[in-house]
């Protein structure tokens, strides 16, 4: 939920982020979903969010990951207050209803880099159709947990982010 916050962030404080770096988010800001998407999407964890979270969450870790990293991650997620994560859930989901995930952007004229997993495909085009400027480190064979499961090629990738960031060498 990571590129929502950060998004708004710079909104609130136009003058003092000079980038944005996602971590495994922003794949498409133009994603497509309706209400009843979303509703069906959460119903499961409202139902039972302890094993609908762990389900839900169990999509995004990799079929490498370390069994004992996958269960930690799945634990802690799965701990998590279901009124909290639920309303965060719909608040950043619906803002692909709403078209505000992109507008945002129209608002925020930073450079934007992500650094994601090889999960979920990129669109570029609708991406850079918003934002002044959006590239992406993909890491390949990396899921949505790539900072727990692959520290070393995720800080690499953090650390060359930050320095497009500061060279402005972000497309």
């Amino acid at each position: 939920m990571g590129g929502s916050v950060i998004a708004d962030a710079a909104r609130l404080m136009p003058n003092r982020v000079i980038g944005l770096i996602g971590i495994d988010t922003l794949e498409n800001i133009e994603y497509p979903m309706t209400r009843k998407e979303l509703d069906q999407m959460i119903a499961p964890l409202e139902k039972d969010f302890r094993t609908g979270s762990r389900q839900f969450a169990d999509k995004m870790i990799s079929s490498r990951t370390d069994p004992m990293i996958r269960d930690w991650i799945l634990s802690d997620i799965s701990a998590a207050p279901p009124a909290v994560a639920l309303s965060a859930m719909n608040e950043m989901m619906s803002q692909y209803i709403t078209g505000e995930s992109a507008k945002i952007f129209d608002e925020v004229r930073i450079p934007v880099i992500a650094v994601n997993g090889d999960l979920w495909p990129i669109n570029y085009e609708a991406n850079r159709r918003h934002m002044l400027s959006f590239d992406a480190i993909v890491l390949k064979e990396a899921d949505h947990f790539l900072m727990i499961d692959c520290p070393e090629k995720f800080n690499k990738a953090l650390e060359q982010a930050i320095n497009m960031i500061l060279q402005n060498k972000v497309k």
